[in-house]
């Protein structure tokens, strides 16, 4: 699987306020301590308060400038001079790539640690809730987000090309599949219920009425096989009812009786014919090349088309109004979906397990593609770039280390100086 990056970023970005806003009060904390020391350096005479105003405000100034450096070097030059080890991070972008990429492979994309995260989540149970009590804003937002993305592909998508791809899928499938055996199972598991009695029955029915239905043509066709003996006599006649009689009279003791001779031979025969489906490969190659012609039929090439129409419309239906799905049958049908998973715990376990399975089997197999993806994608960005977003994402706390420092570096000079002062 090859992973890409689908964006690139731009070089400029805009600092968000709170950095701004810091960046402006730890300047100006600085030039404030200048100011003060400048100011306050004539004033200062011995041992007077002078003093401890200026050693705070020399002290602070130092701290600050300092830790301006130190916070500067960490993205460009201080005042553009290329004082070695600054610009650290557009120097070294390549390795914080590399070095982010193999962190995230070796304490996140490890199969064990997902697995083991895994473990934690509930996936099934938040399936659940969220079926049979979906939340009002998210649900609905989500319900209508991923509507209109599965009908806008299905818009999008050749609706003749994608109804051959269904079609094709569905005829290769039934290639695979050999029918007759399945056939053969299915007439078996009927005739042990006894189910194919009714079949019988029609079909005596259906001879019964063939019979009186052509009446005529078995009378005729006596009279004209019969001498003419039979003929002047009339017993051509008498032959024809006695026929026509005895097998009325079968019929109906067939109908009348299921173990009758004749009807049992008919069960013999099924019973033959339900072995050789499953067992005879004459009979079973006979069945695979109807299958073919079957699947070859234009009728059946139109009704597959018709079949793929009717669904990819369906689905239009509930992808344009997701909210008149899910209060039809559709959501009758996933809220029993999410009923059934509330409370049915092995269900709900395996759910979790296979979900598991596939994520540690995408960390697995893909676990390095993400990595690859993770550390190209940073050398692709400008150092102006990855400088700006590290500055963006790090600035507002790096400023708060100048203030910081600032202060911290005016409490140090006013204890030195009243330490001097008290050695004097």
């Amino acid at each position: 699987m090859k992973l890409e990056s689908v964006a690139r970023p731009t070089a400029f970005e805009v600092a968000p306020a709170g950095l701004v806003q810091m960046r402006l009060v730890a300047t100006g904390l600085l030039v404030v301590m200048a100011a003060i020391y400048l100011s306050t350096r004539p004033l200062v005479a011995g041992d007077n308060a002078w003093g401890f105003v200026n050693a705070f405000a020399e002290a602070a100034m130092v701290g600050g400038l300092a830790d301006w450096f130190a916070v500067t070097a960490l993205f460009r030059h201080p005042l553009g001079l290329p004082i070695p080890h600054t610009a650290i991070v557009p120097r070294n972008k390549d390795r914080i790539g590399d070095t982010l990429a193999q962190f995230l492979r070796a304490n996140f994309l490890v199969p064990s640690v997902v697995s083991r995260r895994m473990r934690r989540l509930d996936v099934a149970g938040a399936i659940a809730r969220w079926l049979t009590d979906p939340p009002e804003g998210a649900g609905g937002r989500f319900r209508q987000g991923a509507s209109r993305l599965v009908a806008q592909v299905l818009e999008g998508l050749d609706p003749a090309r994608l109804g051959g791809m269904v079609k094709n899928a569905i005829g290769a499938r039934l290639r695979e599949t050999e029918v007759s055996p399945l056939l053969g199972q299915l007439a078996a598991a009927a005739m042990r219920e006894d189910r194919h009695q009714p079949l019988i029955d029609a079909g005596v029915r259906w001879a019964g009425r063939t019979l009186a239905a052509n009446e005529s043509m078995i009378r005729q066709m006596v009279h004209d096989r019969a001498g003419s003996i039979l003929r002047w006599t009339g017993l051509d006649e008498t032959v024809s009812n006695k026929l026509i009689d005895g097998l009325d009279k079968l019929l109906g003791e067939m109908a009348d009786n299921r173990q009758h001779p004749v009807r049992l031979r008919a069960e013999e025969a099924l019973d033959r014919i339900v072995w050789d489906l499953q067992h005879d490969p004459e009979t079973r190659a006979r069945i695979e090349r109807l299958k073919e012609d079957l699947i070859a039929n234009p009728a059946m090439q139109r009704w597959l088309d018709g079949m793929w129409e009717a669904a990819r419309a369906g689905l239009l239906r509930i992808a344009r109004d997701p909210e008149a799905a899910m209060a039809g049958r559709l959501g009758e049908v996933l809220r029993q979906l999410g009923q059934t998973l509330r409370n049915d715990p092995e269900l709900a376990h395996r759910i979790n397990r296979f979900v598991r399975r596939a994520v540690v089997g995408i960390a697995a197999d893909y676990g390095d593609g993400i990595v690859r993806l993770v550390s190209e994608t940073v050398r692709s960005w400008d150092a102006q770039t990855i400088t700006r977003r590290l500055e963006n994402a790090v600035g507002k706390d790096l400023q708060y280390i100048r203030v910081n420092g600032t202060l911290v570096g005016g409490l140090v000079g006013l204890l030195i100086h009243a330490v001097d002062i008290g050695l004097t």
